[in-house]
């Protein structure tokens, strides 16, 4: 096999780097993307993008006690980054995300926290009852009496990953080396750093290691039926991991066919539903509406987390309190969000000053600056909040608010906590994948289910001996 994508006729390129089988790659360097875009990759080798099915992969048998002690020190070596690698990967993508750079920094600096030991034997016993299955046969006893073993065998994974938010990348190196598989990471071209500059670092750590061996990233314009044609058949990989919006994922599920599966982490919106409670003091409100607004800017709402429509249990006068306060508290630096996120974009704009003018039925505060803006309006806006924009819903009661609930919603936020009971239930009906306490959708707690499945067990072969 052989492949090169696209080349452009930039003036100025950055220098993207590709990682295959654990080394740096030295191909001749292509040109890709034109003007403030435009970077250059390795050609690519799509023979040396995978690995034949006559052999086992490097760490098949590789016992995960040993790989969870690589991951660890992976995350050590990237809390210090004494070779500078991540430091180098933030330089560069500084000037290609969409995210401010105090937010990249501030993500940086705690990649290290999905390689802590607590949350790999987390996802270990949680997802899969044990290293057991990992590492051998588990027997099991069948209803008539026989015994039977099953093992999660190590897969061959294609990861199309998203880079809305560095830990993504982190999260697929993470549950990729757990799986003892065979990898090949797709750099999106709005993170075309944080995975290389991850694989690195553990190659730092252990020279040649089977782990570091078992894994390859590498930049190709996503669609490309001359490299995805190629590589994305069942003789090479067993699944498809994607990540992305719906043109992502519809574009990758052409190739799915028997043996070569997809496991999908669909495009998500998230809501908050905010019970009567909140306005039983001015401390109350203000608590809630700091919770909120935690959950509505995380990534600065580039996240599928990021809450974008919020109910309110409670009168017109209500939500419109509630409104206020909370773009207030949308331009304040957090975590994982800036004081100024992106300006308003014109067809928002134009959306927006057509509620404007339809008050009181609507009303709008804030302004189109990026430090946030708040729309109430008595149903959900038929437009996508986005940019620190939240649309805020009276409600007569929370049980109201789930009807706005769908396959699409990800993650519910419940104000306060003591509601969640009376809702979950109607909520997972829904289609619902999350329900967390209010400011607390950023981030997703390891070994717990994402998106509705366990993704360790969804990416392992299971294979049976009866």
């Amino acid at each position: 096999m052989s492949g090169t994508t696209l080349q452009g006729e930039p003036s100025v390129r950055t220098e993207v780097v590709h990682v295959v089988r654990g080394e740096v790659d030295q191909a001749p360097p292509v040109g890709h993307g034109r003007g403030d875009s435009a970077f250059t990759a390795p050609a690519l080798d799509l023979d040396r993008l995978v690995w034949p099915r006559t052999e086992p992969g490097p760490a098949f048998d590789v016992p995960s006690a040993e790989i969870v002690d690589l991951l660890v020190e992976t995350g050590e070596a990237l809390k210090a980054d004494r070779e500078g690698l991540l430091a180098e990967a933030l330089d560069r993508m500084v000037r290609i995300s969409p995210l401010p750079a105090e937010v990249l920094e501030r993500a940086y600096a705690v990649l290290w926290r999905s390689f802590q030991r607590t949350n790999l034997h987390a996802q270990i016993d949680h997802e899969l009852g044990g290293a057991d299955v990992l590492d051998g046969w588990r027997e099991v006893r069948l209803p008539e009496g026989r015994i039977a073993a099953t093992r999660a065998f190590p897969p061959r994974l294609v990861h199309i990953i998203a880079g809305n938010a560095p830990g993504v990348a982190a999260m697929s190196v993470v549950r990729g080396a757990l799986t003892k598989g065979v990898n090949l990471l797709k750099l999106p071209s709005n993170d075309l750093f944080t995975a290389t500059a991850i694989l690195r670092t553990m190659a730092s750590v252990a020279p040649g290691h089977p782990v570091v061996r078992s894994f390859s990233a590498v930049y190709w314009r996503g669609g490309d039926e001359s490299v995805e044609s190629v590589l994305f058949r069942p003789q090479f990989f067993d699944k498809l991991v994607a990540w992305g919006g719906e043109s992502t994922i519809r574009g990758a599920l052409k190739y799915v066919g028997p043996g070569f599966e997809l496991v999908s982490f669909d495009p998500k919106t998230s809501i908050s539903v905010i019970g009567r409670e909140a306005f039983a003091s001015e401390e109350t409100l203000r608590q809630a509406v700091e919770a909120a607004a935690a959950d509505a800017t995380f990534f600065n709402q580039q996240a599928c987390v990021a809450s974008r429509f919020q109910f309110v249990e409670g009168a017109e006068q209500d939500a419109d309190r509630y409104a206020e306060l909370l773009c207030e508290r949308l331009g304040v630096a957090r975590e994982f969000s800036s004081a100024d996120g992106p300006r308003v974009a014109g067809d928002l704009r134009e959306e927006i000053d057509v509620l404007r003018s339809l008050a009181p039925e609507y009303r709008v505060w804030g302004t189109y600056d990026g430090r946030g803006l708040v729309i109430r309006s008595p149903e959900p806006v038929d437009f996508h909040p986005d940019g620190k924009i939240v649309n805020v819903v009276p409600v007569a009661t929370l049980t109201g608010a789930v009807t706005h609930a769908g396959v699409a919603t990800q993650t519910v936020g419940v104000y306060p906590d003591t509601r969640k009971p009376e809702l979950r239930d109607a909520l997972a009906c829904a289609g619902v994948q999350r329900v967390v306490s209010l400011g607390r959708a950023g981030g997703m707690p390891p070994g717990l289910s994402h998106d509705g499945f366990y993704p360790l067990q969804r990416l392992m072969r299971w294979v049976n001996d009866e």
